[in-house]
C-alpha cells in the first residue's frame, strides 16, 4: 500500500515538474505571465477614477474682476483652462470635438449683480458622454461657483466666515477609513491584480491541455499508466505556482514600492485565499479545455467567460447600483468573493472572523465549478 502511494506521488511530482518546463519553454505564454503581473499592473499607475486637469473653455460676457476671480478658481489639480471664446455656440463645437470637458459661460453684468443682490446664473456646459468624468466636472464646478457665490453674498453683508461661528450649524465631521487620502494608486493597481490572476486561472489550465490535444500528446498519455487524475492535477498544481509566484512578484516588486499598497492583513492567508480561487477557478479552464480544438478557440471561450465574471464582481459597479437580477447574479460569480476577501486582507486587515462568509460562498462555489470542469476533463479523457 505504502509503495503504490509512494510512486503516485512520484508520479504526480514527475508530471508537475514536466508541467512547468513544458510551460517555461513556451516564449509567448512566458512572455504574457510576466507582462501581465508586472507591466500590464504597472500601467495602472495612469488610471485615475477623480478629476484631473480637465480641459475647460470660457465665454467671459462680463469682463470684470468678479468674473476673473471665478474663472481663477477653475485651476488645477482638477480642472486647466483651455483658452477662452468669443460666443457660446464655439463651446458647444468644442464639446462635440471632444477638445473640451465643460464650457464655462458667465453672463453679462455679473458682477454689478452680484454686488446689488440680484441673481445672477452662470451656465456650465458640460460632455458627459463620460459619464464618470461628466458627473465629476458637474459637482466640482457646482461646488466651486458655489463657494464663489456664498463668499459673495457674505462680503456684501460685511460678514466673514469666522462671524458664522456664534450661529448654530451643523458641523460635518467624517472619517474616511482604510483608505484616508482616497488614492486611487490603491483600489486600481489591486483590482487589476485580482483580475489578472483570475485570467491566468482561466486561460493557463486550458492553454495546457488545449496544447496537449494540439501536439497530439495528449494520446500518448492516455494510453499510458497514468490515470486521469494524474494527467489533470499536475497541470492545476504547476499553474497555481506560477500564479502565486507571479502574485508575490506585483505584491512585493509592483503594489508596494512603486504604489505604496499599504499590506494590512496576513499576507499567509491571502496566499491560502489566492490558492483556493486559483485551484477553484481553474475548473473553468478544464471545462474550456474540453470544448476547445486550438488556443484561438480557448482564448475566445476564456473571453466569453471572463467578462460576466469581471462585470458581476463588484469591482467597478457597487453591487447596490445594479439591478435585483443582476444583484443575485454577483453570488454566482467567484471573482465577486475573492474581491471582497482580497480587499479586506490587504487594506483592512480583516481576518477570517470577518471574512469567514466570503470564505464560505468560495469554497461552496470553488466545489462546484472545479467538480464540474474535472467531470467534463475526465468524460472526454477519462
Amino acid at each position: 500500500m505504502n509503495s503504490r502511494l509512494t510512486l503516485w506521488w512520484s508520479r504526480l511530482a514527475a508530471m508537475t515538474v514536466k508541467e512547468l518546463l513544458q510551460l517555461f519553454r513556451d516564449g509567448f505564454l512566458m512572455f504574457a505571465i510576466v507582462f501581465l503581473f508586472t507591466a500590464d499592473i504597472y500601467m495602472t499607475r495612469n488610471v485615475r477614477l477623480e478629476l484631473n486637469h480637465a480641459t475647460v473653455v470660457v465665454h467671459d460676457a462680463d469682463h470684470s474682476a468678479a468674473s476673473r476671480e471665478l474663472i481663477y478658481r477653475f485651476r488645477p489639480p482638477y480642472f486647466q483652462l483651455g483658452g477662452e471664446i468669443q460666443d457660446s455656440r464655439e463651446g458647444q463645437a468644442l464639446l462635440d470635438q471632444g477638445q473640451a470637458l465643460a464650457v464655462l459661460d458667465i453672463p453679462p453684468y455679473f458682477q454689478r449683480d452680484l454686488q446689488s443682490g440680484r441673481p445672477t446664473d452662470v451656465q456650465v456646459l458640460v460632455d458627459t458622454s463620460n459619464t464618470v468624468l461628466g458627473t465629476l466636472a458637474a459637482s466640482y464646478s457646482g461646488q466651486i461657483i458655489g463657494r464663489y457665490g456664498f463668499e459673495a453674498a457674505l462680503a456684501r453683508m460685511g460678514a466673514s466666515e469666522a462671524s458664522l461661528d456664534t450661529v448654530p450649524m451643523i458641523q460635518d465631521q467624517h472619517r474616511v477609513w482604510y483608505n484616508p487620502n482616497q488614492n486611487d494608486a490603491w483600489f486600481i493597481p489591486i483590482s487589476e491584480l485580482l483580475t489578472v490572476i483570475t485570467v491566468m486561472a482561466i486561460m493557463l489550465p486550458a492553454a495546457a491541455a488545449v496544447r496537449e490535444k494540439e501536439r497530439g500528446t495528449i494520446e500518448q498519455l492516455l494510453v499510458s499508466p497514468l490515470t486521469p487524475a494524474l494527467i489533470l492535477l499536475p497541470k492545476v498544481i504547476s499553474m497555481t505556482l506560477v500564479i502565486l509566484a507571479g502574485t508575490a512578484i506585483s505584491l512585493f516588486l509592483v503594489l508596494v514600492p512603486v504604489f505604496g499598497v499599504p499590506i494590512k492583513g496576513s499576507l499567509p492567508l491571502f496566499f491560502a485565499v489566492t490558492t483556493l480561487y486559483t485551484v477553484a477557478t481553474s475548473g473553468l479552464g478544464l471545462y474550456i479545455a474540453t470544448l476547445s480544438r486550438n488556443l484561438a478557440q480557448a482564448a475566445m471561450l476564456a473571453i466569453f467567460i471572463l467578462m460576466p465574471m469581471v462585470f458581476l464582481s463588484g469591482a467597478w459597479t457597487p453591487p447596490e447600483a445594479m439591478p435585483a437580477g443582476l444583484r443575485e447574479a454577483m453570488y454566482l460569480s467567484p471573482l465577486y468573493y475573492f474581491i471582497e476577501m482580497g480587499y479586506g486582507i490587504l487594506l483592512k486587515g480583516a481576518g477570517l472572523d470577518v471574512l469567514w462568509d466570503s470564505l464560505l460562498g468560495l469554497t461552496l462555489l470553488g466545489v462546484g465549478i472545479f467538480g464540474f470542469g474535472v467531470r467534463r476533463f475526465r468524460r472526454q479523457f477519462g
